[in-house]
């Protein structure tokens, strides 16, 4: 045993079992899916011009193109959660990576947008099962809390390690091969996992679930898909009655969705646990952390290769820093958990991302790579220093027999934050750009409406026209894209802060009443199960 293990085994630990090396190679297995699913969130951003210029989506299909993935699987999570506390976490992981590589090769090959919409949306429901799987099987591996702790900050790092590993290789892919390619490196992780899975991970469920129900499932999906229409369609068309119905939909069908858990015996949502504060901000702060990531690189990507001119290979290594330096803020965050609260750690990092994106208001039209290498750094410092702590937080707020469920709601506000991200900001990006850029003189009507459309657009139709003319278009929709950046950037870095602000009140330590002694065990109770 190293002396690093030694350190995680001591007494503070309450005398609960020790993982051994076979656990520990499980860890390594299974965190193969979180690494996959989070190069599949970055990596598309790279190919979304290349996707603009093959396959000519309008702006909304784009917008699904992106973000279809993450709310199918958003929405299928909480269910995925549950059924796999049902028939075993092993076996739904399992069936979950085999779909998984055959939506990557419909995805890889798809002919048109629509079709790879469809792709992406398999992708989804596949990656649903994955998430949630691996999060709750850690919870009953890792049964040793300063272990766990350990081990939650690996996996987290998975996810990190993804999102910097995403840029790179896609990067490399998409000056080398077709934009299908991205989706091909899916296949060589999945089948590790297919092999890895089996010999090393011991199958768990929980021993009595209860029925799964269906109208709970229903319910859910319904509350997510037409609100995510309606936003859509508000940024692609304006105000209408459709969008702004199909948004109140989806609210009460979810208004609907938490009145049913509460009335189930065996709910798929124990919403209950919403109450323990430090669960419901964990899950906020997750939620907030990779919306923040998400979006950024959905734009950043964007505006270094079309804006600035910078090669998809350059533009990943520029973020690269970044990306890396969330997945050392993750491990900084074990140590940081034994000298800090859990409310001072969320209050620091939301800190850092808020930074970010106020500097990404002032990112220029041209020469800004400094300031954005600067800026998304800052933003991935905080979402790496925060999620270990509060994964930990989320995991140890259910018993080990709701894990599935407990752990699909952090994969949930994970992905719901992915997606909103791309959804809300990208929308409201969208509206800018097409609000900002103008007719151009010499360009013909139906030219400039696909210019419009999208920036990807934009480059297209430059590149057939004459140079005077194209260099006038450019100009102008790199300045209404770069003006779309800053608005985008400053509406997060008000969400970030308005975060950061409900974490450190609901955390905050209860007064005691006049005459009363606090309560206190061995360590600070708001720390506790951090700390571990």
């Amino acid at each position: 045993m190293s002396s690093a293990e030694a350190r995680l085994t001591t007494p503070g630990s309450g005398g609960a079992p020790t993982a051994g090396p076979r656990e520990w190679a499980a860890l390594a297995v299974l965190t193969l899916p979180v690494l996959l699913i989070s190069v599949d969130m970055t990596v598309l951003g790279f190919a979304v011009p290349y996707l603009s210029e093959d396959l000519s989506p309008s702006a909304g299909q784009l917008l699904w193109i992106v973000d279809i993935y993450g709310f199918v699987l958003a929405g299928l999570l909480v269910t995925m959660g549950s059924l796999g506390d049902r028939i075993g976490r092993r076996k739904l992981l399992l069936i979950g990576s085999a779909g998984f590589g055959v939506a990557s090769l419909l995805a890889a090959f798809a002919p048109t947008p629509e079709i790879l919409i469809a792709a992406r949306a398999l992708l989804g429901l596949a990656g649903a099962t994955l998430m949630p799987s691996t999060m709750s099987l850690l919870r009953n591996i890792f049964l040793n809390p300063r272990q766990r702790l350990l081990a939650v900050a690996i996996w987290a790092s998975g996810f990190s390690a993804g999102a910097a590993l995403g840029p790179v290789i896609g990067g490399w892919l998409l000056e080398h091969y077709w934009w299908g390619s991205v989706f091909l490196i899916n296949l060589p992780v999945m089948a590790l996992t297919l092999v890895g899975v089996p010999l090393l991970v011991r199958e768990s469920r929980n021993p009595t679930p209860g029925r799964l129900d269906w109208a709970s499932v229903a319910l859910s999906m319904g509350a997510m898909l037409p609100s995510v229409y309606g936003v859509k369609s508000l940024a692609e068309h304006g105000f209408s009655v459709t969008s702004v119905a199909a948004i109140a939909v989806g609210a009460a069908l979810g208004v609907a969705f938490v009145q049913r858990q509460l009335r189930l015996a065996d709910p798929m949502i124990d919403v209950r646990l919403f109450a323990v504060r430090k669960f419901s901000v964990g899950v906020a702060t997750n939620l907030m952390l990779v919306f923040a990531m998400v979006s950024s690189l959905f734009f950043l990507t964007q505006y270094l290769q079309l804006v600035l001119g910078i090669s998809p290979m350059k533009a990943g290594l520029l973020l690269l820093p970044g990306l890396v330096l969330s997945v050392v803020m993750s491990f900084v965050a074990v140590a940081a958990a034994r000298q800090l609260s859990l409310r001072a750690v969320i209050a620091i990092a939301l800190a850092f991302v808020a930074t970010g994106y106020l500097a990404l208001t002032q990112a220029p039209t041209h020469s800004g790579v400094l300031l954005v290498v600067v800026a998304f750094a800052l933003i991935c410092v905080g979402a790496g220093l925060a999620e270990t702590l509060t994964n930990d937080a989320i995991l140890t707020a259910a018993p080990p027999e709701r894990a599935g469920a407990a752990s699909a709601i952090s994969e949930t506000a994970y992905e719901l934050g992915g997606a909103l991200g791309v959804a809300l900001l990208g929308s409201v990006l969208t509206a800018v750009y097409r609000l900002q850029l103008g007719d151009v003189a010499g360009v013909p009507a139906d030219s400039m409406n696909a210019a419009q459309d999208t920036l990807g657009g934009a480059v297209n139709v430059a590149a057939d026209l004459p140079s005077d003319t194209a260099s006038a278009l450019l100009d102008a929709a790199r300045t209404a894209f770069t003006d779309g950046m800053h608005l985008t950037s400053a509406i997060a870095a008000l969400l970030v802060v308005a975060t950061a602000a409900m974490a450190w009140r609901l955390l905050r330590r209860p007064t005691p009443a006049a005459g009363e002694t606090p309560q206190r065990g061995p360590k600070d109770a708001e720390h506790h199960d951090v700390r571990c």
